[in-house]
């Protein structure tokens, strides 16, 4: 049963009303409160509607079987022994035994002892009614029930009460025909159970009678019912089995719901126990196990699609949110909400759990990896270029960041054609090459390649694919005025590390648009720019679900970039990048965020070391990474069932700004060998993708490279 969840969410039972239809009660027992002026403490728990309907003098059980079921359902709970499933309901006790035939009773002879009829029962289940029971159990068998109770029955579920039958104890292939109303609709209206019992192992008892093949098997579930311990008419405790006591841990377990979840209708409660059930035995709905196994751990928690309070945000048990590599290991405090599942049931959950990082990319195998081939064409003052670069997917990916066993073999052309427009004006078109790759073209400025540390300025700082791209410059002495302009698309994982090599990943349209001036003094190139990124369904890269406001973000960066030719071979060189985020919520989760964001690149680099043709170089960067900010929403923090609407909300905030500074060392050194190229790189990551947490990444790099 596992109804230590329904406990812990401070379901008692306590306000519901169970009719008990069966041999009566013990009325000096303590288990159900002080019902007999001293035997018990606490208020009596036994109602005054509860009566005799078969013409016995009392209620009072002479037969024990009651006051076990009973016991089974609302026993004490006191700390010691056993008690009832749902220990706070309150008891309408019905009992319907022909006088005198429980003392008839004899062991082993089933001939003998309680006998029950169809229009007492009848009588029974009316006043449990018109009393407000909200369920009623029934753990009797035989045969067909006869037209009075029939229409007794409809008159109940017609009014929502809910009833449990025992399947019966014969070891049948069907249930007892005392419970074919189950599947008839106009008599059930879908709110009659059929309880089957099973043992601790989860397996049917040798003794009860199975689901069947018939539709009584659609309303049919099991629960345990062997070696239940509980008292007789005489207080003294007995284990009972039989399908009498599965029967009132399924009518415990709607009380429970009935109290948690007081907006659920009755014909919610049958269902919801119907699909949290454990599936036992053959798949789906079988002739053994009917509709399973009660859960009631299943039971209490969501089911199905879960939304964001007061809204039409959905809120995955999952993933709801990916970092990305700017926002590092950055640390979630609570952010606790109430959500909604299928079934309009109110729940808490802690939405920083559902944020995944995307963790440190381990850049250099697909690097090393990247087995570029290209050519060039001019004719007057036009150039073609065009590159083949291994992609994932046949994706040309900005950050190579992919480990050689993650990609797929494909193959992407990268092509931009450029010329000039007069002496002064010069143009770039490109396809799956980046803006700024091709302002710096124009521009002519050129630097040291590195592998690892590079420049802020010259890269997103996340995944992308880059669609169409253009670039523009114009010339005015030793100034120059640039624009650029790219789409294309923000890659991120949808889910885990695992799920991103099983499947693409998502793609989200983004546009980027920069005005860059710069100047020449001599040997030195000062450079000013700014850039506006815009992101459709994204956050500098980020992937944040309805949930957590399905946020998209407007950035602004200002870089400031200078070189300078000291002779002799040497340059040096410095950037920097300065960027603020705004983000804004669409996904029903009122809020907005905002974010600042820094990055820097220095460098040295040395024409001819050893000779004309050499090249050596060395960069100390910083990636592109949030300093401060982060994402504000407002979120429900209680729910009134009565109002069916939030009432209290709360502003809490998904920081976005990591614990990890990235800070990247490279030494590189190049040379033309043997008809061809060989390069060699050493590099030192210090908390690799803003990870603070973990080692720091090192590794080296030599590759010979020639065309043909």
């Amino acid at each position: 049963m596992n109804a230590l969840a329904a406990y812990n969410r401070g379901a008692t039972g306590q306000g519901i009303r169970v009719g008990v239809i069966d041999s009566g009660i013990d009325l000096q027992s303590e288990e159900f409160g002080d019902c007999s002026g001293g035997a018990g403490t606490g208020t009596c728990r036994i109602l005054a509607s509860s009566r005799d309907t078969a013409g016995n003098t009392s209620i009072d059980d002479q037969g024990g079987h009651g006051t076990a079921v009973a016991f089974t359902i609302a026993g004490r709970r006191n700390g010691a022994g056993t008690h009832g499933v749902a220990f706070d309901v309150s008891l309408i006790v019905l009992r319907a035994d022909n006088p005198g035939s429980c003392a008839t009773e004899v062991a082993g002879d089933d001939t003998t002892g309680c006998k029950f009829g169809d229009n007492n029962i009848a009588t029974a289940l009316d006043t449990a009614r018109t009393n407000g029971a909200r369920v009623v159990n029934i753990s009797l068998g035989g045969g067909s029930t006869n037209g009075t109770l029939n229409t007794a029955m409809q008159r109940a579920t017609a009014a929502g009460v809910i009833i449990v039958q025992s399947a019966g104890n014969d070891g049948g292939a069907d249930p007892d025909p005392f419970t074919a109303n189950a599947s008839n609709a106009a008599i059930s209206n879908g709110l009659i159970i059929i309880a089957g019992s099973v043992g601790e192992s989860g397996t049917i008892s040798s003794f009860s009678n199975r689901a069947g093949s018939g539709p009584r098997r659609n309303f049919y579930l099991a629960a345990m019912g062997e070696r239940v311990r509980a008292p007789d008419e005489n207080n003294t405790p007995f284990l009972w089995s039989g399908t009498s006591f599965s029967a009132p841990q399924i009518t415990g377990a709607v009380a429970l719901l009935a109290q948690a979840f007081p907006a659920m209708t009755p014909a919610q409660i049958v269902d919801l126990l119907f699909t949290t059930a454990i599936d036992a035995g053959a798949p789906g709905i079988d002739d053994i196990y009917g509709r399973g196994i009660l859960d009631l751990t299943r039971a209490f928690a969501p089911v199905g699609t879960t939304s964001i309070a007061g809204s039409r945000a959905v809120a995955s048990n999952g993933v709801n949110g990916t970092l990305s590599a700017p926002m590092g290991d950055a640390r979630q405090g609570p952010l606790g909400t109430v959500v909604l599942d299928a079934y309009a049931r109110a729940f808490t959950m802690d939405m920083a759990g559902t944020i995944n990082r995307d963790g440190p990319a381990r850049q250099l195998p697909q690097l090393m990896a990247s087995r570029q081939r290209g050519f060039s064409v001019g004719v007057k003052d036009m150039k073609l270029i065009v590159s083949l670069v291994p992609g994932y997917d046949a994706v040309r990916i900005e950050r190579l960041a992919i480990g050689t066993g993650d990609a797929r073999p494909a193959l992407a052309a990268s092509a931009s054609l450029s010329g000039n427009l007069g002496s002064r004006m010069q143009f770039a078109i490109g396809a799956s090459e980046s803006g700024n790759a091709l302002a710096s073209r124009l521009a002519g400025r050129g630097e040291p390649a590195f592998l690892i540390a590079r420049d802020p300025g010259n890269n997103s700082g996340f995944d992308v694919d880059v669609g169409a791209s253009a670039a523009l410059r114009q010339s005015f002495g030793p100034w120059g005025v640039t624009v650029s302009q790219e789409m294309g698309d923000v890659l991120t994982r949808r889910d885990t590390t695992l799920y991103a090599l099983m499947h693409r990943p998502e793609r989200f349209g983004y546009s980027r648009a920069s005005l860059g001036v710069d100047r020449r003094f001599g040997g030195l190139r000062l450079g000013v720019s700014g850039t506006r990124l815009s992101e459709q369904n994204s956050v500098l890269g980020a992937r944040f679900s309805s949930g957590l406001g399905g946020a998209r973000a407007d950035s602004l960066f200002l870089d400031l970039g200078a070189r300078f030719d000291a002779g002799d071979g040497w340059n040096f060189g410095a950037s920097m990048r300065q960027g603020w985020t705004r983000a804004t919520l669409r996904g029903g989760v009122e809020g907005s965020g905002s974010m600042r964001t820094n990055g820097f690149a220095v460098d040295m680099g040395k024409w001819g070391v050893f000779d004309g043709d050499d090249q050596f170089g060395f960069r100390i960067a910083q990636p592109l990474r949030v300093a401060s900010g982060g994402i504000d929403l407002n979120l429900p923090q209680m729910w009134d069932y009565g109002a069916e609407a939030v009432t209290e909300w709360r502003v809490q905030r998904i920081n976005l700004a990591p614990d990890g500074r990235e800070v990247d060392f490279e030494l590189s050194y190049f040379r033309p060998f043997l008809g061809g190229d060989v390069s060699g790189n050493l590099f030192l990551r210090r908390h690799p993708g803003n990870f603070a947490g973990i080692p720091d990444d090192k590794g080296g790099a030599v590759r010979f490279s020639f065309g043909f």
